[in-house]
């Protein structure tokens, strides 16, 4: 994915103007446009949610320790992210504030790659994720069914852990309980993988 072309920095202005049909971010100035996700992105993402929600948020009798959206609009600085997936712990955040974007970093951050948002995602969102003192992040490849853990340590990423195939994973800040990457995929490799 490249930026959109604009001979300035990007406003919220140029953001509003980009057609509903896809996903609009200002990171370092620079408009980047994508599509909405693909199947595959698309039960990764709802799966996942689904799974943290259940044990970490208010659904099925959770821990309720933990709020979590999918694509929230998210201002930070003169960024404006749009997360696959978010979450804030209800200490920092008690209630859900009925606003169309949040102005308060999250504490995890999801982002669901594809072959048009890997590297934004990678190289221009993480970096910005770090400035803004969000603690955990974790890049999820719905195409190599694998999932990377990362944790800031001294404003710098840290790569805690990796996972792969259909396995059950505990992964910070999850730890409590257990993820099924396998649940995640739209077709479950092969056990020769």
């Amino acid at each position: 994915m490249t930026p959109a072309p604009l001979d300035r920095e990007a406003t919220y202005r140029d953001l509003l103007e980009v057609p509903d049909h896809l996903v609009a971010e200002i990171v370092e100035g620079e408009l980047f446009t994508s599509p909405r996700p693909a199947s595959r992105n698309a039960v990764a993402t709802g799966e996942l949610f689904a799974q943290l929600d259940r044990r970490f948020g208010d659904a099925d009798g959770g821990s309720g320790g933990c709020w979590f959206l999918i694509e929230p609009e998210v201002h930070l600085g003169r960024d404006v992210f749009v997360p696959d997936i978010a979450g804030w712990r209800k200490e920092r955040m008690p209630v859900i504030p009925d606003v169309a974007a949040f102005d308060l970093a999250p504490d995890w951050v999801c982002e669901t790659l594809s072959p048009t948002t890997s590297r934004l995602d990678r190289y221009r969102k993480l970096p910005r994720y770090a400035r803004y003192g969000i603690r955990n992040a974790w890049l999820v490849d719905p195409i190599g069914f694998g999932v990377e853990v990362y944790r800031l340590e001294n404003e710098h990423w840290v790569l805690i852990s990796t996972h792969e195939g259909s396995t059950l994973i505990r992964a910070e800040p999850f730890e409590a309980a257990e993820i099924d990457l396998g649940a995640m995929w739209l077709s479950p490799p092969s056990p020769q993988s």
